[in-house]
C-alpha cells in the first residue's frame, strides 16, 4: 500500500527538472508553471504548448549527468524501461522523483490543486482515485466564495473557545 504525506515544500532557487516532452510532461509543466518560473525540461522533442511556458528547453535524449544538482525531478517520458532507469539515477544521486503514471515508483505525486492567491487547496488520493480527487478539487473552486465566506464565522467561533 502506498503511503504519501501531505506537505508543501519550498522550490525557491531549487532546480527542477522534467524529462519528457510528450502530453504527461506538457501537463506537468503547466501545472508547475503555476508555481515557479524556474525548470528545465528535457527532450528530445517538444509537445505544441512548451514553448508558451517559462522554461528552459533543452533538446537532447536524457543522460545520467542531467540529474546533477536537481532538487527534484518528474519523469515523464513514454517508455517505461527509460522511466524506471531515470529513477534509479534520482535514487542514487538522492533527487526526489516522481514516475508520472507510475504511483510505485514515485517518492512523491501531484495532488488535484486549486490556487487563488496565496491560499493553495491540494486534494490527493495517494495516487489511488486520481478523478475523485480532481472532482473534489472542481468542487471547492466552484464554492470557494462560499466557502471563504463561512470561514470568517468558523474563525470567530473557534476565537471564542
Amino acid at each position: 500500500m502506498l503511503s504519501f504525506l501531505p506537505i508543501n515544500i519550498n522550490i525557491e532557487g531549487r532546480r527542477i527538472i522534467i524529462i519528457g516532452g510528450g502530453r504527461v510532461g506538457l501537463h506537468k509543466a503547466i501545472i508547475l508553471a503555476r508555481f515557479t518560473d524556474r525548470a528545465t525540461v528535457i527532450s528530445p522533442e517538444f509537445r505544441e504548448g512548451f514553448s508558451q511556458l517559462p522554461f528552459t528547453l533543452v533538446r537532447k535524449h536524457y543522460e545520467p549527468s542531467d540529474l546533477d544538482g536537481a532538487f527534484l525531478i518528474y519523469i515523464c517520458t513514454e517508455d517505461a524501461l527509460l522511466n524506471r532507469q531515470i529513477k534509479r539515477d534520482a535514487e542514487a544521486r538522492g533527487v526526489l522523483a516522481s514516475v508520472c503514471d507510475s504511483p510505485e515508483l514515485c517518492d512523491f505525486t501531484s495532488p488535484a490543486i486549486f490556487r487563488k492567491d496565496n491560499l493553495t487547496v491540494a486534494v490527493a488520493s495517494d495516487a489511488r482515485d486520481v478523478h475523485r480527487s480532481m472532482s473534489i478539487r472542481d468542487a471547492i473552486r466552484d464554492n470557494f466564495d462560499y466557502l471563504e465566506a463561512h470561514s470568517h464565522e468558523a474563525e470567530s467561533l473557534y476565537n471564542k473557545h
